[in-house]
């Protein structure tokens, strides 16, 4: 990072509250933008050219715009993602980025097991059935869903949050657990009897496959046409990773002609997705609209660790949560060196 400047400049964006801006106004100038339209998108680009630090969620960033960013040294984003930033690009000028994990574990476990609650019982589907005044009779075999209870259950991605989904899986629900990671995970194994596997097991035992990898270009697309037809035609896939990790085509073509039974997506490779999307009206898939860690409680503690990332940094305490502390470290004694 560049020497401390005498008087810190601060570009906010969006979900921070006034006792948060408040703390930040201790330290640094804040410009606050509650949210980015074409009205204010040149006012932005002018506070953004004066900044040292940038914080925010949903943070629009480009190589373009870092142009014209020359004094920014400090990016916190409200999310534990970050691969919607040019981190190759802040790494070479040295731009030190900050996350937000932990925090929003517990919720996003609790939406990936809605997710498979919904799709196993068939609930947005039925209880539209109620809804459209469908409901003329008896429930019979065909609208029968699937038990939750006992069934395997394969996390791809044993990190945070796959592990907390895994936790509710065995000790709720009493499911067998498989799981997939770069390493062994002891604890998962011995408290929940976790069992570690190949991506090509896992996905040809499991009844329903849970994926909570980190997008980046080793998984983009990792769950393709072979690899959704290892999966049994009665399994369901859940998606609370990133949707880019899941070539869409395939898996539309997978439910479409039932080589897998059914799919539970909070994310997708565009986002908002497309009304003319058929993953937005097939029956056997259940689609929310990115809704991970978005409840009140945790959407304010992403918020406020993200602060406290960034005052931690402006008033010489070292960075936390920091996601490319090295290559900071070394851009910075490279410049020293020359």
């Amino acid at each position: 990072m560049a020497e401390k400047p005498q008087k810190w400049r601060v570009v906010a964006l969006r979900r921070l509250s006034d006792a948060q801006l408040a703390a930040l106004s201790q330290v640094a100038e804040v410009t606050y933008f509650e949210d980015l339209n074409s009205s204010n998108q040149a006012d932005f680009l002018l506070a953004l050219s004066k900044a040292h630090a940038l914080i925010g969620g949903k943070l629009e960033l480009d190589e373009a715009m870092l142009e014209q960013a020359p004094q920014l040294q400090v990016v916190a984003t409200i999310s534990v993602g970050y691969d919607h930033l040019p981190l190759h690009a802040l790494n070479q000028r040295g731009i030190l980025v900050c996350n937000t994990p932990d925090v929003l574990t517990e919720t996003t476990a609790d939406t990936a097991f809605a997710l498979i609650m919904a799709v196993q019982r068939r609930l947005v589907e039925l209880a539209n059935l109620v809804r459209e005044g469908d409901w003329r009779a008896h429930i019979g075999i065909e609208h029968f869903g699937i038990d939750v209870h006992g069934k395997t259950l394969g996390i791809v991605g044993a990190g945070r949050i796959g592990a907390a989904i895994a936790k509710r899986g065995a000790l709720g629900f009493g499911m067998p657990i498989l799981y997939t990671s770069a390493s062994s995970k002891p604890e998962l194994e011995q408290r929940l009897g976790a069992q570690r596997r190949t991506l090509d097991e896992l996905l040809a035992e499991a009844d329903i496959v849970c994926l909570c990898v980190p997008y980046n270009t080793d998984t983009h697309h990792f769950i393709d046409a072979d690899a959704l037809a290892r999966m049994k035609p009665t399994a369901a896939l859940v998606n609370v990773a990133r949707g880019k990790v899941v070539d869409e085509s395939a898996l539309i073509d997978a439910l479409r002609y039932s080589k897998i039974r059914a799919a539970g997506l909070d994310v997708f490779a565009q986002e908002p997705l497309s009304a003319d999307s058929p993953l937005s009206t097939m029956h056997n898939v259940v689609a929310t609209p990115h809704i991970g860690s978005a409840t009140h409680e945790t959407r304010t503690a992403m918020a406020q660790l993200a602060v406290d990332n960034l005052l931690s940094v402006l008033t010489g305490h070292g960075s936390r949560n920091g996601v490319n502390e090295d290559t900071c470290q070394r851009v910075a004694n490279a410049a020293k060196e020359t």
